[in-house]
């Protein structure tokens, strides 16, 4: 489904982005260089004479559809999100991604997760507030809520319990401090930020040397691999098409009410890891591949506890928004894209 069609499912008014600057962070990232894509062609389409302000710290990995701007003005910034101060230029509305998302990073630089999350939110939470932005959306994620093995709704305020000595924490205990950072700056200095907290988000855009789960489940498919767990796979979650992430994210934007967090998932994507791996060898491996157990408890440490992740999505679907991609279709999409 084209970009713009998941917009108008939501009632979004694609005329609101007549004119706007907009900065991302983290432009080079799955969720950052699909939102600003997706900017770009709706404003060459519609005329809407958008700015887009790319965050990145490495320019030659952005994307090629956003390297010659067509209907749309571009501005690149490179520098690494902690040591980000200011722009030359009017921005109106901010959308913050950046951040590592590797659970092997998590593990093996935790400082640098810790950092980059807090004070890189920090720094464009001050430069929100000394720009009078209109709006800012922060992307949280589903980690945030901590890890339980009981299967029950997770509201917005239904806090989990995170151990704080578990060096992997670096990244959920970091989110959650860059969520208290946003309320606070909310509640201060009336800085107009609202924050999504995303279920595990992949489609289209997903690059084919991803080593996350579920990219390591299509590569095996693809090459006719056996699917290899290293867990029991019995931790459940929720997951959410790149390009429907976008359209929440643009609907919090608007819509979204300051000093709030959203949940952002497909609710009918709720499986365990083990149900996903034995979907990818059914559909992707066509029946061809088999999915086994190597469990190694020298990798432990770099996978999340087991948990169950079962977002209630009920807070953002009254702001209009409605999900487009099963998962079926997410990875459709991506093995489509990778080829």
């Amino acid at each position: 489904m084209l970009f713009e069609e998941r917009l108008k499912k939501c009632n979004f008014d694609i005329q609101s982005l007549k004119n706007a600057s907009i900065l991302i962070t983290g432009a080079t990232g799955l969720i950052g260089k699909t939102a600003a894509i997706c900017l770009a062609n709706l404003s060459d389409k519609y005329n809407l004479g958008i700015h887009l302000i790319l965050l990145v710290r490495d320019e030659k990995k952005l994307d090629c559809a956003l390297k010659n701007p067509n209907g749309w003005e571009r501005t690149v910034i490179k520098c690494d999100i902690v040591d980000f101060k200011d722009v030359d230029c009017n921005v109106d509305y901010i959308i913050h991604c950046a951040s590592y998302t590797s659970s092997k990073a998590f593990v093996d630089n935790p400082v640098e997760v810790i950092i980059t999350n807090i004070n890189g939110t920090n720094g464009i939470l001050d430069f929100a507030r000394r720009k009078s932005v209109k709006s800012v959306v922060y992307l949280s994620s589903m980690e945030a809520y901590g890890f339980t093995s009981e299967e029950i709704e997770l509201t917005e305020d239904r806090i989990q319990y995170l151990n704080p000595l578990a060096v992997r924490s670096s990244y959920p205990e970091s989110k959650r401090m860059s969520e208290n950072l946003c309320v606070s700056y909310f509640k201060e200095y009336n800085v107009p930020v609202k924050i999504v907290r995303l279920a595990q988000t992949f489609g289209k855009g997903v690059m084919p040397e991803d080593e996350r789960v579920f990219a390591e489940f299509a590569n095996c498919a693809i090459q006719n691999n056996d699917i290899v767990l290293l867990t029991d796979g019995k931790s459940k979650r929720m997951y959410i098409d790149v390009q429907d992430a976008v359209t929440a994210i643009l609907v919090v934007m608007f819509k979204g009410e300051n000093g709030t967090a959203y949940n952002v998932a497909n609710p009918v994507t709720y499986c365990s890891i083990s149900e996903m791996a034995e979907l990818v060898a059914k559909t992707i491996g066509k029946g061809n591949i088999n999915v086994k157990y190597q469990l190694d408890s020298n990798k432990a440490g770099f996978f999340s506890p087991p948990h169950k992740y079962y977002l209630n999505v009920t807070r953002i679907e009254k702001l209009g928004w409605h999900v487009c991609s099963d998962l079926v279709d997410m990875y459709e999409e991506m093995v489509e894209y990778w080829k």
